[in-house]
């Protein structure tokens, strides 16, 4: 398992498929790691591309930091791991808050991505995801695993449980997370979404608080499309394989061939 040292960080990666020509990077959500991707999408995908995954920053086996959760930061982050694999351009794919570092990394380096895949990216003004910081104990984690979530339906074992609690406790009390995100408030509705000029696929559960947003999102970015994957906000364990397929189906499409624009 790699670790390798960006902006002066420790990161974790994991690459698939280096051999083939075009590249994907896979970019998980908040307080998970990429094994989301790992053993169920990303394999579907390496047989077209080299596929690229790693854990965010306080993430998985990457190094722990008490600051830069901000999209800023995070898609720097990204683009210093680009660089450092000699990346000049890729496809990017992104789930929750990482589909939110996908599209701010975008819009910040267009030229830097050739197709965009936003999964379940969320309102940053929703204040569900802040009060769960508020609301956070380990009890509520053991709660919350228990009765709101569904990890590939296989019960989180104790030591999972632990690590999974050491890392929730370290970026809800030692860090800047809440911060930054509440200073993301505004960045769907400032972030200038009609002149991004990427393909960009949407995928949002047909059940999930989310859609709203995927469908505004649709309004919004000309050069898209939206589909809706049976579940909720947790499509990518719910139903990985037809993840794969649409994501596998759309990076494959010529790059001359214009997606039907949008205008909203």
């Amino acid at each position: 398992m790699p670790v390798i040292t960006v902006n002066h960080k420790q990161v974790h990666i994991q690459e698939l498929n280096k051999g083939a020509e075009q590249t994907v990077v896979l970019i998980h959500g908040m307080f998970s790691n990429l094994s989301i991707y790992y053993f169920n999408i990303a394999p579907v995908l390496a047989k077209k591309f080299h596929v690229v995954m790693y854990d965010l920053k306080s993430h998985g086996m990457s190094e722990r930091f008490t600051d830069g959760y901000d999209l800023e930061s995070m898609s720097s982050d990204l683009l210093a791991l680009m660089d450092f694999l000699k990346l000049e351009k890729v496809h990017l794919a992104g789930y929750s808050f990482g589909g939110l570092i996908a599209l701010k990394t975008a819009l910040k380096a267009p030229d830097r991505v050739s197709r965009l895949v936003v999964m379940e990216a969320p309102d940053p003004q929703d204040e569900k995801a802040r009060n769960i910081i508020d609301e956070y104990s380990k009890e509520f984690l053991e709660h919350y695993v228990a009765n709101f979530t569904d990890t590939t339906k296989v019960q989180m074992g104790k030591r999972q449980m632990e690590k999974n609690h050491r890392m929730y406790e370290f970026l809800f009390e030692k860090t800047s997370i809440k911060a930054d995100m509440i200073r993301e408030k505004y960045f769907l509705s400032e972030a200038g979404l009609s002149g991004l000029k990427v393909p960009a696929l949407l995928l949002y559960g047909s059940e999930s608080n989310c859609k709203p947003t995927g469908e505004w999102l649709q309004s919004r970015i000309n050069r898209s499309e939206l589909e809706l994957i049976p579940g909720d906000h947790n499509i990518p364990i719910q139903e990985p394989a037809q993840i794969a397929e649409s994501i596998v189906h759309f990076l494959s499409q010529s790059l001359s061939k214009p997606l039907t624009q949008n205008h909203g």
